[in-house]
């Protein structure tokens, strides 16, 4: 992988870590369209370590507060009603299913999953549900009276996004309204809740990367450092975003791209493997 082409992708990631329309479908997408090998696996987690800095240090003081009360609880009963306590342990319980999944289905996520006729399925069948989910919504439940089937239900959502195309925070966002709840506080505990997930699996890959199935060290750093800064103007734009606008533009993108790449594939311009 070459200089420039880790600093394109690094900007795809960050362009599109926390919009609903899947990174890492937008990573094997202009990788195959600019004639480069896909990126791998590898290099998605890595580089999502970059947006996941910046989640970490935009949502800094709700972060802190959770993990503090949440630590305070263990021994304070009184504390264990808290909100920030609550959505501590409702993090761990979304978490699972993706934990689990993840590593039940390695295999097929780094190979079959990453097939272009699969991603461009998944980006059409999610924007679907995207959109019936947006029209729906009730738009009344705030994040703080999260409930711990609704936190298991939006993980098993994240968990989805194991395969390319569906989208992390689309999934999560998706289950989100169907339960009723408000469309950036479903956005908020879905940047929150991609937390222990992303840092693991990137932790996870890092032993992979400068080997013979992965990039080497240098591009893909600067890959990262490009997500990082890109990913953190993201993120502030798409919360604004979604508290004045629904989410059909990006109902409508995915369709249209997911079409566009079944059509590509189909007449031969794009090979479906990597």
């Amino acid at each position: 992988m070459s200089w420039f082409t880790a600093a394109v992708l690094g900007l795809v990631q960050g362009l599109t870590e926390f919009l609903p329309i899947s990174s890492s479908a937008h990573l094997r997408i202009v990788a195959a369209l600019a004639g480069w090998s896909d990126p791998g696996a590898a290099f998605t987690a890595v580089t999502q370590l970059g947006t996941e800095t910046a989640v970490l240090i935009y949502f800094r003081k709700d972060i802190s507060a959770i993990a503090t009360t949440w630590i305070r609880s263990l021994r304070n009963t009184g504390l264990r009603s808290d909100p920030h306590a609550r959505l501590g342990w409702f993090i761990i319980l979304g978490t699972l299913p993706i934990g689990l999944l993840g590593l039940a289905l390695q295999d097929p996520i780094e190979t079959a999953f990453r097939d272009l006729r699969i991603l461009a399925v998944t980006l059409i069948v999610f924007g679907l549900i995207l959109g019936l989910a947006d029209r729906v919504a009730s738009n009344r439940i705030p994040l703080d009276q999260l409930r711990s089937k609704d936190a298991i239900a939006m993980g098993f959502a994240q968990a989805l996004a194991l395969i390319p195309g569906v989208s992390r925070s689309g999934g999560t966002i998706s289950a989100g309204l169907l339960l009723g709840y408000r469309r950036e506080d479903a956005a908020r505990f879905s940047f929150l809740l991609a937390g222990p997930a992303v840092l693991a699996s990137g932790a996870l890959e890092l032993t992979k990367i400068g080997s013979a199935t992965a990039p080497p060290w240098g591009p893909t750093i600067l890959a990262t450092v490009i997500a990082f800064v890109v990913g953190y103007l993201i993120i502030a734009w798409f919360l604004h975003y979604i508290s004045h606008h629904n989410f059909t533009v990006f109902v409508v993108y995915r369709i249209a791209l997911g079409a566009a790449i079944l059509a590509l594939v189909g007449t031969g311009v794009m090979h479906p493997g990597s």
